[in-house]
Formats: structure tokens, C-alpha cells, sequence
């Protein structure tokens, strides 16, 4: 199935089978994406879409402005983002007695930054467009990760240890749009 409506309040939304277990919304720059998984009927993923209206058309507008503000912002030369980004990766590390394997610089669209189950670290190029208390954060959060591979209450609080108010900077980084893309 690849069902394709006009809706009134968000504009074209494309439905696609899918393998997975649920339904799933992904807004893009020229769609709303809805997942709908073999069990599922298009109704029921159609009455799911109308119950998150409100949610779709807020992630609309933003992936609007996203796309905006990524027009206006310089490019960021590769080379001296992983200059730069892999220095204060490996000076936090040292401060915070953390250790990690490679690094790879990237630009992403979804992700700040990842850490693989071997404690290699992903960053994003596009870090380089943010405050240095945020970048930071985003490099301790990833660093911590070597040490607690998921996002639960022990994995806050190592990461408090290190960037205190660590919540309040994640609300913050947030502010800034998805990668900036």
C-alpha cells in the first residue's frame, strides 16, 4: 500500500505498509510519512493520524523552520569540525577519565551524536553551529554512554556528575531544531 491524502491541515500525507509493530508518524520537509504495519487497517491508521493532528501540525511548522534556517547557515568544512570537535572530545575525556574508541565525523540529520557498543563516538559536523556549553554537553552525553549504554536513571546521573543541569541543557539543545538541517 502507498496511499497519498491531502490534508487539509497538514498537507500531503503518504501512508506506507510497513514491518514493524506500530504505527508510525515521521514528518518530512515534503511530507507527513505514516508508517502502517501489515496487521494494521489505513482507517485505523487514519483515525491514529487525526488523534495526533495537533502534534503533526507543531512538527510541521518546526521542520518548516528547520529547513529555513538551514539555508542561512555557513557550511561547515569537515576537516576542521573533526579538528576541532575530536580535541575537546579527547580534553573531556582526559578531565573526566573517560575512554573511547574512534571517532567519525558526519553530517547528520537526526543525531547530535551516537556511541557504538564498542565506545566509538559519531558526531555531527553541524555541532560546530552550536554554543560551546552545548556542544559540550553533547560530547559529555556521548562519552557517558561508554560507560551506560542507554538512557536510563543511572545513566542521567552519571552524566549529571559530569555536566550538572544535564536535563536542563538537553531542553535547551532542543531549541535549536533537529541538527540544524
Amino acid at each position: 500500500m502507498d496511499y497519498l491524502v491531502d490534508h487539509p491541515k497538514v498537507g500531503l500525507i503518504r501512508y506506507e505498509k510497513s514491518h514493524g509493530k506500530r504505527i508510525g508518524i515521521t514528518v518530512k520537509s515534503e511530507f507527513v510519512r505514516v508508517a502502517v504495519p501489515n496487521r494494521e487497517t489505513l482507517i485505523n491508521a487514519q483515525k491514529f493520524v487525526e488523534s495526533k493532528i495537533d502534534w503533526i501540525q507543531k512538527r510541521v511548522s518546526k521542520v518548516r523552520i528547520e529547513k529555513e534556517m538551514g539555508k542561512t547557515l555557513p557550511k561547515i568544512d569537515r576537516e576542521n569540525a573533526r579538528k576541532v570537535l575530536t580535541q575537546r572530545l579527547s580534553e573531556l575525556a582526559e578531565i573526566h577519565n573517560f575512554d573511547y574508541g574512534k571517532v567519525s565525523i558526519r553530517s547528520q540529520k537526526t543525531r547530535w551524536g551516537s556511541c557504538s557498543s564498542q565506545n566509538n563516538i559519531s558526531l555531527n559536523q553541524n555541532l560546530l553551529h552550536l554554543p560551546d556549553y552545548l556542544i559540550d554537553y553533547v560530547l559529555l552525553h556521548e562519552l557517558t554512554h561508554t560507560r551506560v549504554k542507554n538512557h536510563s536513571t543511572k545513566f542521567w546521573n552519571e552524566l549529571e556528575k559530569v555536566c550538572p543541569d544535564a536535563k536542563g541543557m538537553r531542553k535547551r539543545l532542543k531549541t535549536y531544531g533537529y541538527c540544524l538541517f
